[in-house]
């Protein structure tokens, strides 16, 4: 597991780095638990365009992930690790002792040959891949795929080198550091598995050229100040004039750049112990 560097042949190889993909063992998706997925190009069902700059990219099966982890008390063993294309995390085959196949994600020190189970009542193992309610779990331990509300599967904590970790616990709630640094109170009997996600080198990669965004699905972006005035409200002017709004907004003038869109009044206020960014 590591990222990969080229010798800088080409201009874009300079600087690209990607994963080695290591630690992939299986090069094709478990059929069974695969679905095809149509392409939007950042269309609504209306056939409007709700999300700008997206089209082509390869085409991808969607791999079915088991977030709940609702199958209690029964040992897996993991099969293999798998590359993912609609997920920067790793995920991994797990077989259960009836012969049912299962897709979750990966966690760093999960390999081929491991026993993982998920669990509510009952005392397991405290070792990566395991889940359990927050309630079992020791303090300071890190988490990640931790349910919000009981039984409806893991929300926080998904993506590729992410955990939460157990802070503290008072009555029904746990007390959990997000990975944006945010401490929050979620209910002792949601799950949560252990152990960290693994593929962390993917925050540190490069992508290192326009094509290789492309084949993700991803086009380039036009900045707003070289537009028109009729198409943006930071274009127009002599020359190369700078954006010249002192509050910079969207395309549609809604404000931008920092601006910050959540409610005073949400209704999760009152489970946020610390927001992100605040003086300790």
């Amino acid at each position: 597991m590591g990222l990969r560097k080229f010798k800088p042949t080409t201009p874009s190889l300079r600087h690209t780095k990607i994963s080695d993909f290591a630690e992939i063992t299986k090069s094709k998706p478990e059929k069974s638990l695969t679905r095809p997925i149509k392409k939007t190009g950042g269309r609504n069902s209306n056939g409007r365009i709700t999300c700008r700059n997206r089209g082509g990219g390869h085409k991808r099966l969607y791999r079915i992930i088991d977030f709940k982890r609702d199958r209690l008390d029964t040992k897996a063993d993991v099969l293999s690790i798998e590359y993912d294309p609609n997920r920067s995390a790793r995920i991994a085959l797990l077989q259960y002792e009836d012969g049912t196949k299962t897709y979750i994600v990966a966690p760093l020190e999960l390999r081929v040959g491991d026993q993982i189970q998920s669990t509510i009542e009952n005392t397991i193992e405290f070792k990566a891949g395991n889940c359990m309610p927050l309630g079992k779990i020791p303090l300071g331990t890190a988490v990640h795929n931790i349910e919000l509300k009981p039984g409806k599967g893991g929300q926080i904590a998904r993506s590729a080198g992410t955990s939460a970790q157990v802070m503290a616990k008072e009555g029904d709630f746990a007390f959990i550091r997000m990975p944006s640094s945010e401490v929050r109170k979620i209910p002792v009997i949601c799950r949560a598995t252990i152990g960290q996600i693994g593929n962390v080198e993917h925050e540190t990669r490069s992508i290192g050229k326009a094509g290789r965004m492309r084949w993700m699905g991803r086009r380039g972006g036009t900045r707003g100040v070289v537009m028109n005035p009729v198409d943006h409200p930071h274009g127009g002017g002599e020359g190369k004039a700078p954006q010249g709004n002192p509050h910079p907004v969207s395309p549609w003038g809604m404000p931008t750049k920092g601006y910050k869109t959540r409610k005073k009044k949400k209704y999760s206020n009152k489970y946020i112990v610390r927001r992100r960014g605040a003086k300790k």
